[in-house]
């Protein structure tokens, strides 16, 4: 998509436009998003939404929530990702039995260069990377799904009242499966807000299963090119910040997450009916930065309304909770979403 503004969605709202250097970088990174897929295609079929949901969190400094049943390649995609990025990469493969100090890391006792004598030193657990694959993150009981809580949220864990900074970028990919699968824990409230996506991994259609029978069954997987480094995507990470955003965009924000809540003066009827709870700022706060970085991927120098609709599902979809009602009646936060969006295309 061209960054002219004449191409560009019309709105009432004056926005500074960004400067040479960036909008370049923009179209650079639309490139590179372009050649990212093609090198991704090589070993995923489909699920280009879930790669572009990937991309996004990582470029708003978020983490990512993948939601699937076993078998529709949701580790393979946070694997392929890795290796199309310079970075560091680390696999926590979460069981019953996983401790905290397994993820964080602990002291150990070790010996000195003065004979006799031994000295605890530090030693840095899976977490100390740049890429973390959570996988199956809800097969392992609150206690340790926490562990990740401060590393999230601080980029930073705490051992033996010592801080110890994470590398940076740093970010968390998990997946899970459905919770009403025997031997899995349901991730706490606190947990679950710390990812910015909660993203939905869907089966692939009929024409892609038949590639992947036809593709992925007679030759080795290919080795991935990478095509981006972790001081680039900081660099990516500072232009998305400088997006520009108009004020409808704000305020549409505001606007749909506070009619999630059905406590709330603005919130619709179906809202108060079906909702027991609903989102807090911290959803304003991704939806925006969220709009941001599909309109950088998409070429656009500065946030629009479509750009805010195609991230609203993934960011509040595990932030809305629903009652007795609504499950009983096959309603779900996704259905809810889809309602919120609709009353604000109709109010435009």
């Amino acid at each position: 998509m061209s960054t002219d503004p004449k191409n560009q969605q019309s709105n009432p709202d004056q926005v500074a436009k960004p400067s040479q250097g960036d909008l370049d970088a923009i179209n650079h990174l639309r490139d590179l998003y372009q050649q990212m897929r093609d090198e991704l295609g090589k070993v995923i079929i489909g699920q280009q939404d879930v790669v572009e949901r990937l991309l996004i969190c990582i470029l708003a400094r978020g983490h990512g929530l993948l939601m699937g049943v076993p078998g529709l390649a949701k580790t393979t995609i946070i694997n392929a990702l890795s290796q199309v990025m310079a970075l560091d990469f680390s696999r926590i493969q979460f069981t019953p039995d996983l401790m905290p100090s397994d993820i964080t890391g602990t002291d150990i006792l070790q010996e000195t260069d003065q004979p006799g004598k031994r000295a605890f030193v530090f030693s840095k657990g899976p977490i100390f990377a740049n890429i973390i694959l959570a996988d199956e993150i809800n097969r392992t009981p609150p206690k340790t799904q926490s562990a990740l809580l401060e590393a999230m949220q601080e980029h930073r864990v705490t051992a033996a009242g010592r801080n110890f900074v994470l590398p940076s970028p740093f970010f968390v990919l998990a997946t899970q499966n459905p919770i009403e699968q025997e031997g899995t824990y349901p991730l706490p409230e606190a947990q679950l807000d710390r990812f910015m996506f909660f993203i939905n991994v869907d089966y692939p259609t009929a024409v892609e299963e038949n590639r992947i029978a036809r593709e992925t069954t007679g030759k080795a997987a290919p080795i991935l090119n990478k095509l981006i480094s972790g001081e680039e995507v900081l660099k990516f990470q500072e232009i998305v910040q400088r997006v520009p955003v108009p004020d409808h965009i704000y305020e549409t924000a505001v606007d749909i997450v506070r009619q999630t809540r059905p406590n709330s003066e603005e919130a619709p009827s179906f809202v108060k009916q079906w909702v027991t709870w609903g989102a807090g700022p911290r959803a304003i706060q991704y939806l925006i930065r969220g709009a941001k970085a599909r309109a950088v991927l998409q070429g656009s120098y500065m946030a629009r309304l479509e750009d805010l609709e195609a991230v609203a599902q993934p960011v509040l979809a595990h932030r809305i909770l629903t009652n007795f009602q609504a499950q009983a009646e096959g309603v779900t936060s996704r259905s809810v979403i889809e309602q919120l969006l609709k009353a604000q295309r109709e109010k435009a």
